[in-house]
């Protein structure tokens, strides 16, 4: 199942609310993992989505975990519910699968979600909190992946946010050459953001972030000049682009600073593009005179404008997106009956077992060879029973009737302990 919300169903305004800081990620997973209804559970977070990805052995129990905790934690209102999606079986196995392949991204076809998707699963192993299920998943969305870009044109095109941050600025000023540029932050959209506008012409480029150190690092990188965190609002007073992508967890420029920068600079525009979540800049500063703020949303409509031409890949990475969903279910439904076949297989040799052993007290004894053609008898009728059962069992196209017959197995043969023993059992 997954469950959450992203830059479909949910304005900037809501998704910062519900974004969940790294730190809190790892309270959430160890929280969740022993909720009511949920068996593993993996939480991703980007500037465009929150996600709980879950394998749940009640979905209703599991689904309201997760309200529990959003309700407790970020002060989740029911009228709120509705910008969130649950989405179960085959449909959440193909939305995991559109996601890492940015198919459901804000830019199509971008490349970072993979990397955000392997840290999310990454930190969720380090916890505990994803198993033989989840872990299966996310290794086949990452190979599904891997193929929609080998074998379509879907990342050729690709208009990343910082290059759509780049263009509303260019629509503001008219030409990037020669501009001046102060880019808060020091993480990978920083980065990109600095070396697009260099390529675009800008004359220079400062580095700020609250580790000064890291700034540093940056700016010897990109050719550009580093200053400390405090100093923010000076340079903002001098330069003609902010590009703001820290992790702060309060804004670093509010309404009033913003007047008192604009003071300073007369009639001179300022374009400011924030592209955190949580937001860096207060959205009151889009109403100081001269400042053109624009945020996440804003970037999606820059990038909607500019998708035609993805769209066709789009359509072939759909296809296969869906070819592999649909196989890998199949996959799924079947691997969730081998700890009850494997129980059954145990079983039943059980059961030749005594019944050979009170046959041979009853008409023994016999020779070695009579001993041996007896078992190699008593074996493959149990291998015959067990592996009709089996077949049975992996090839019931429902989940639903999979389910019932698998209990109607577990209680003909008093598998329930055996079943919950070989739960752990790798894929």
């Amino acid at each position: 199942m997954v469950i959450g919300l992203n830059h479909r169903t949910a304005p900037v305004a809501v998704r910062e609310r519900f974004w969940i800081s790294e730190s809190r990620r790892l309270e959430a997973l160890q929280e969740l993992v022993q909720a009511e209804g949920v068996e593993e559970v993996i939480v991703l977070a980007t500037c465009n989505r929150t996600e709980f990805l879950l394998w749940a052995s009640d979905p209703g129990l599991a689904a309201n975990s997760v309200l529990r905790l959003l309700s407790s934690q970020y002060g989740l209102k029911l009228c709120e519910w509705k910008h969130f999606y649950r989405l179960l079986d085959e449909k959440a196995l193909l939305h995991i699968f559109q996601v890492t392949s940015s198919l459901d991204s804000m830019v199509l076809g971008e490349p970072q979600i993979v990397s955000q998707v392997k840290g999310a699963w990454q930190q969720a192993q380090k916890v505990g909190s994803t198993g033989r299920f989840l872990d299966a998943v996310l290794q086949k969305a990452l190979t599904v992946s891997k193929r929609v870009r080998n074998e379509t044109a879907i990342g050729n095109s690709a208009v990343s946010v910082p290059r759509a941050a780049v263009e509303l600025a260019r629509q503001v000023l008219g030409t990037l050459e020669n501009k001046r540029v102060l880019v808060l932050g020091a993480g990978k959209m920083s980065e990109l953001s600095a070396r697009y506008l260099v390529s675009q012409g800008a004359r220079s480029v400062c580095l700020i972030n609250r580790t000064y150190e890291h700034a540093v690092e940056l700016a010897k990188n990109l050719g550009g000049s580093a200053a400390p965190f405090e100093e923010r609002w000076q340079h903002m007073a001098e330069v003609d682009i902010v590009i703001s992508s820290t992790s702060c967890p309060h804004t670093v420029l509010n309404c009033d600073e913003a007047v008192a920068i604009m003071t300073k600079r007369g009639k001179r525009p300022l374009v400011v593009v924030d592209v955190a979540l949580p937001r860096d800049i207060d959205p009151s500063v889009r109403e100081v005179e001269g400042i053109f703020l624009y945020d996440l949303d804003d970037l999606e409509k820059v990038v909607q404008h500019n998708a035609g031409e993805r769209e066709a890949a789009a359509l072939e990475a759909q296809k296969i997106v869906e070819e592999e969903a649909r196989g890998f279910r199949r996959k799924l439904l079947a691997e969730y009956v081998v700890p009850t076949i494997v129980a059954l297989r145990s079983r039943l040799d059980e059961i030749c077992r005594q019944e050979l052993e009170s046959f041979k007290q009853e008409c023994g004894p016999f020779s070695k060879d009579e001993d041996a053609l007896l078992g190699d008898v008593a074996g493959r009728i149990t291998r015959r029973i067990a592996g009709s059962l089996a077949r049975e069992l992996k090839e019931v196209p429902e989940k639903t009737e999979q389910e019932q017959m698998t209990v109607a197995v577990q209680r003909l043969f008093h598998l329930e302990k055996a079943e919950k023993a070989l739960a752990g059992t790798s894929i």
